[in-house]
């Protein structure tokens, strides 16, 4: 039985994909974002070991209450424990379960035939993606997170390819990500992609704060404000413009 390393869960998740949804946070991320509000989650080795009948057992207990919901996979990233979210997911889909995974596609690699076929078996399971575009310049991306976006955006373009429904995410960061040109080419880059159903734009927030402070740990991105709701609005126009636009050159 396939056994999973489990942060934490929400068992009224509202915006982790449609409905009302039971939400795991999985251990292990390779990222370091630099606004990283769960760095807790690095490490695979933490967190509580559960089996997928104990998730689907308390998952039961909740479904009364999760309207049109389903389960979703959060983190950490949770594609470090692929081989757990693949015996998951199948055996939610074998109760009708909707599953939606959270992911920033860091650890996708075509080249790698091992681990591209475990891709090819997560997405025959998998109802929904939320991707997580963290930059769109693969220099700031690096600055960002430790990572290129090489494999982020071949992991778009793999889940096009295989017309898997999409969700996109990014978040605005005054001074690193909230600049008019990258939110431009965020578009223009999005733009060839007909699955991708909605875009939610996320002001980026200081609440990570304290638990850096708790954990003995220095936040790389003290002084730096969170941005506004407001902001996130006026992103999403540019980001939504950008995509037209694209679109109406390519017609």
């Amino acid at each position: 039985m396939a056994v999973g390393r489990i942060h934490s869960k929400e068992t009224f998740g509202t915006v982790d994909g449609p409905g009302i949804r039971y939400v795991l946070f999985l251990q292990g991320c390779p990222m370091r974002c630099l606004y990283c509000h769960n760095p807790d989650t690095w490490t695979l080795t933490a967190g509580k070991a559960m089996t997928v009948d104990e998730i689907l057992a308390d998952y039961r207990t909740y479904e009364p209450y999760l309207k049109n919901g389903g389960i979703t996979l959060s983190g950490g990233e949770p594609l470090m424990q692929i081989d757990f979210v693949i015996a998951l997911f199948e055996a939610a889909k074998k109760e009708g379960i909707h599953t939606a995974l959270d992911t920033s596609g860091i650890t996708f690699e075509r080249s790698n035939s091992e681990t591209l076929a475990k891709f090819d078996r997560l997405i025959q399971s998998t109802d929904l993606f939320l991707l997580d575009i963290k930059h769109i310049d693969p220099g700031g991306h690096k600055a960002l997170t430790a990572h290129s976006n090489e494999k982020v955006l071949d992991f778009l373009s793999y889940l096009n390819e295989h017309n898997k429904e999409l969700w996109v995410r990014h978040v605005i960061i005054p001074g690193l990500t909230y600049d008019k040109e990258l939110l431009i080419r965020l578009g223009q880059a999005l733009a060839p992609y007909e699955n991708i159903k909605a875009l939610d734009i996320l002001p980026y927030h200081t609440m990570a704060l304290d638990k850096y402070k708790e954990l003995g740990k220095k936040y790389r991105l003290e002084g730096v404000p969170a941005a506004t709701s407001e902001q996130a609005a006026l992103a999403k126009k540019i980001v939504l413009a950008a995509i037209k636009q694209e679109r109406e050159k390519q017609e």
